[in-house]
């Protein structure tokens, strides 16, 4: 017989590591950080050895507490092939998505519809965030963010890229239309909190002057910002092809689609450790081929 470790802490252990915090595997798996710290003593206990130590108020994988767990998340991937394989052929796959939060709203939510038709018996889970900096904390199978920017954790695929251009409600346009990209004289223009330099990019990108009669509204969240434009509130930069749908549907107008600010692509992140299973992979491609397909013709 194999001399196998306990494979229940086996688990909670190779979470632990790939989540960086009792805390946040104890999330995933929902368990609480007691259960969590006594599975992965368990372990230590057959291992002989310790797995993580203390370093303030966290508690830190070893080196060799993380040439384990990469290891295990192996072997955990090819036992999850091997049940993919003989399992049910319609037990649903359930993909844990995270996506910032406009980005998921306006561009993939829309589209899934197309992957479901494809996969049905995967079901996708999206989880919004608003706080990128805290964002890829463990807790999805597939993460979507801009790049490119270091992520040694993952294994980041190139699927989509996007520039900026002014928005605004068609009919704030009807009722005072812009005859030139200098034209902002006495409008309200809408800004965000997390994107403050938006305006000055188009503006560069137009040759126009900053105007010097003009009404500034920030929000908190870009999210919030779209809402307002599309309300007439003001007028706003928005990313396309994220906004492609607005336009097409009469909700947004465009009306200078050849002034454009390029802007950071998206990148489908996948954890190095994490289930490598045919769901994942048809997810990832899906992505691909979404963001290769020619965008909507943006009207004026």
């Amino acid at each position: 017989m194999r001399r196998l470790p306990p494979l229940n802490a086996l688990r909670v252990f190779e979470v632990a590591v790939r989540a960086g915090s009792y805390a946040r595997a104890g999330t995933e798996l929902g368990l609480t950080h007691g259960a969590v710290s006594r599975q992965v003593a368990a372990l230590e206990a057959w291992l002989g050895q310790r797995l993580f130590v203390r370093v303030g108020r966290r508690m830190v994988a070893t080196p060799a507490a993380r040439v384990f767990a990469a290891e295990t998340s192996l072997a955990f991937d090819r036992l999850t092939a091997a049940a993919e394989a003989c399992g049910r052929p319609q037990a649903p796959r359930v993909l844990r998505v995270s996506a910032p939060t406009t980005f998921a709203m306006r561009w993939l939510i829309p589209r899934l519809d197309r992957f479901r038709a494809a996969r049905p018996e995967t079901e996708v889970v999206v989880a919004t965030t608003t706080t990128l900096q805290d964002a890829l904390r463990g807790g999805f199978d597939l993460a979507v963010r801009r790049g490119p920017e270091p992520w040694p954790q993952h294994r980041a695929v190139p699927f989509l890229t996007e520039a900026d251009t002014l928005v605004a409600s068609p009919a704030l346009l009807r009722s005072r239309p812009l005859t030139r990209p200098g034209d902002l004289d006495g409008r309200v223009l809408l800004g965000t909190e997390t994107r403050p330099d938006d305006w000055g990019a188009w503006l560069a990108a137009a040759g126009a002057a900053r105007p010097g009669q003009v009404r500034r509204r920030v929000f908190d969240h870009f999210f919030v910002t779209l809402q307002a434009v599309e309300d007439g509130a003001g007028l706003g930069i928005g990313p396309f092809p994220v906004l492609d749908r607005a336009v097409a549907d009469g909700r947004l107008a465009v009306p200078f689609p050849e002034i454009r600010v390029a802007r950071p692509g998206y990148f489908a992140l996948i954890p190095f450790d994490a289930d490598k299973t045919p769901a994942l992979a048809a997810f990832t491609d899906w992505l691909v081929a979404e963001g290769a397909a020619p965008a909507l013709t943006i009207p004026r």
